[in-house]
């Protein structure tokens, strides 16, 4: 059982946000990305996830704040780890934030609407890296800090599924150890009975 579209699933891999290099995604190949990022299961239709894109100049006003940030909540920072901070958002030419916006349901979860979140950013991952782009799916320490949520454009309430970042790459790395699937995978022998 072979396909292209199998055999690329099958020898997908993330790269390096060091390593990718301009150009980006032109805007129909953006607009073509975020039309495959938004086809994902939504239960409900409820639509729980918007997308930010960062480019151009703005990717280094966000390190800039993004520094500033980390020195109010560390104290200050050795200038290796300021310049890192600096570049989060400039490694690539073209980060895609996928946000979680919640929904009022009373009979969806806020957990399934997350995961369609999830599904999306998948989505966004598959298709930049189909399109011949490097990309990868991050979250880090922003994320999980409401001023730099803030910072990066999310409302109160948002919260971050991930940043895609995405360029041009060679593809020059290594694919990582994958599970076996022995490890991973079982036959349903009824209810959980605590650890064996």
């Amino acid at each position: 059982m072979s396909s292209p579209i199998l055999d690329f699933l099958l020898s997908r891999r993330s790269a390096p946000i060091s390593a990718m290099t301009d150009p980006g995604p032109s805007e129909q190949e953006i607009e073509t990305l975020i039309r495959i990022a938004s086809r994902v299961p939504d239960h409900g239709r409820l639509v729980p996830w918007r997308f930010i894109l960062y480019r151009g100049d703005a990717r280094l006003e966000i390190g800039e704040k993004l520094a500033a940030l980390a020195v109010e909540r560390e104290g200050e920072l050795p200038q290796a780890r300021l310049d890192q901070e600096r570049q989060r958002f400039a490694r690539a030419p073209l980060v895609i934030g996928i946000v979680f916006c919640p929904r009022e349901s009373i009979k969806i979860p806020q957990w399934e609407m997350f995961l369609s979140g999830g599904a999306s950013a998948m989505n966004l991952l598959t298709a930049a890296s189909a399109m011949g782009y490097g990309a990868a799916w991050i979250t880090n320490w922003y994320s999980d800090d409401e001023k730099g949520r803030a910072i990066l454009g999310l409302a109160p309430e948002e919260r971050v599924v991930g940043f895609v970042h995405i360029g041009n790459y060679d593809g020059s790395n290594a694919d990582r150890p994958r599970p076996e699937l022995d490890a991973i995978v079982s036959n349903y022998t009824g209810p959980y009975a605590g650890a064996k």
